[in-house]
């Protein structure tokens, strides 16, 4: 019975190893999916951007791939989905639904997780630049401050609709293990349309 009990240990902590390794290469494969949609959806106008290209499009659906967010700095280039849940940010950057997009002169919210999509988030500096590609247009954004602030903490969006900011959001500490305590923000302003 003794003997038993080393290979219980054994089958266990294979399983579990399983399961993790299942967990990343699953996550891993749907952000490539989603950039690879994102890609076609950007390039689609063939860099005829216009007001009657973005008035045209549907609505999007709590899942869809809707652009592409490029960090220059972090060499990323990350999907951007319509949705914050889970299963939304498994396949890239979620849009926090009912915040604004580029060009609609308001508050753009996007999230991501610090282990996945953001995990070099933390590099960025005041002046970086953040650039956003939609089917209708690019945007470029330069970094003016960052904030961070408890988890719960929902006064960041306020979603404003006087002037256009981009705020990136994701958990901080970036090296915590488990659910983090805190919100690491980025504040960005439009530079470039």
């Amino acid at each position: 019975m003794k003997s038993k009990f080393p290979l219980l240990i054994i089958f266990v902590g294979v399983f579990v190893l399983g399961i993790g390794i299942w967990q990343i290469i699953n996550v891993k494969m749907q952000t490539n999916t989603s950039l690879q949609e994102a890609k076609a959806i950007v390039a689609k106008n063939n860099g005829d951007f216009s007001d009657k290209i973005k008035k045209n499009l549907p609505p999007p659906q709590t899942g869809d791939t809707v652009g592409l967010l490029e960090i220059p700095k972090i060499d990323a280039e990350l999907a951007i989905v319509e949705g914050t849940d889970p299963d939304d940010l498994e396949k890239g950057v979620g849009h926090y639904k009912g915040s604004y997009y580029p060009g609609d002169q308001g508050q753009i919210v996007l999230s991501g997780h610090r282990d996945t999509v953001f995990r070099h988030l933390g590099e960025l500096k005041i002046g970086d630049s953040l650039k956003m590609q939609m089917p209708y247009g690019n945007f470029t954004y330069e970094i003016t401050h960052t904030k961070i602030v408890k988890s719960n903490d929902t006064s960041i969006i306020t979603l404003q609709k006087q002037k256009e900011e981009l705020i990136v959001t994701t958990c901080y500490p970036f090296r915590y293990v488990g659910n983090a305590p805190k919100r690491y923000i980025i504040y960005a302003k439009l530079t470039g349309s």
